[in-house]
């Protein structure tokens, strides 16, 4: 069953063909017995999300950040007991970082601007070779765009109001994507919606004529994760769940 699932995942997900950082590793990055109990996903496949899916044995964790950004390094400390954890409870671990970010269906970048109610969408914003953002069109205030990205991700967001008090084309890039500012003017833009970004961005939006949304890193990431989730798990038939470990970031 594993086997079968992470097959139709890289495919779906078009791992082979879709550019990444190199510690990303995109697929299946730790294998068990094969067998699929349940399907669990997170955000980041940190301690406390492992231990949370280990509850179950036998579970498919699907995380958006991997265990192996860090590149080769020694078993110790709490790689060790990440690793130790899923081998004693036969948990298998799936990541998808830019692949996921960047899906027309099941990306967290569509879903935010789904989420938003942006109309006319295009594909945006090169990174490793590839379009990973949106640009979509939105009539409505700046306080009303507001107040859907905090509805759409469950929490407050920071404005950097160096745009117009009506909005009417926005770039979507989820994550920490804040220096994509400049591109968003480039592109036309008044407004930018991403999850953060360095200090120096909120003066380069107003420098830019651009209104800056940081609605946060984690939060601007569950989409995709919850809707891969739910597919596996309806193609599949298994019960899924997502394992909520904010990081307030």
């Amino acid at each position: 069953m594993l086997s079968e699932i992470t097959r139709h995942l890289d495919e779906l997900l078009n791992h082979a063909n879709t550019g990444d950082y190199p510690g990303a590793h995109n697929g299946l990055q730790i294998e068990n017995s094969g067998r699929v109990s349940r399907v669990c996903a997170a955000v980041d496949a940190c301690e406390a999300v492992l231990a949370e899916a280990a509850r179950v044995p036998g579970t498919l964790l699907l995380v958006h950040h991997g265990l192996l950004w860090g590149g080769a390094r020694a078993f110790t400390g709490a790689l060790r007991r990440k690793l130790k954890m899923a081998f004693d409870a036969d948990l298998a671990v799936f990541s998808s970082h830019l692949p996921l970010d960047l899906h027309a269906k099941l990306g967290n970048n569509a879903l935010l601007a789904k989420s938003l109610g942006l109309r006319k969408c295009e594909r945006a914003f090169q990174s490793k070779g590839q379009a990973i953002g949106i640009v979509g069109k939105m009539e409505a205030s700046r306080a009303e765009l507001a107040r859907r990205i905090g509805k759409a991700v469950g929490g407050a967001v920071k404005l950097a109001p160096g745009g117009p008090a009506r909005v009417r084309r926005i770039g979507v890039v989820t994550g920490g994507a804040g220096d994509l500012v400049s591109e968003a003017a480039a592109l036309g833009c008044d407004t930018f919606v991403t999850g953060e970004g360095a200090h120096h961005t909120f003066t380069l939006a107003e420098e830019l004529g651009v209104n800056l949304f940081y609605a946060g890193h984690y939060a601007t990431e569950t989409f995709g994760v919850k809707a891969l989730a739910e597919h596996v798990a309806r193609k599949f038939r298994k019960a899924w769940e997502f394992i909520h470990h904010p990081t307030g970031l």
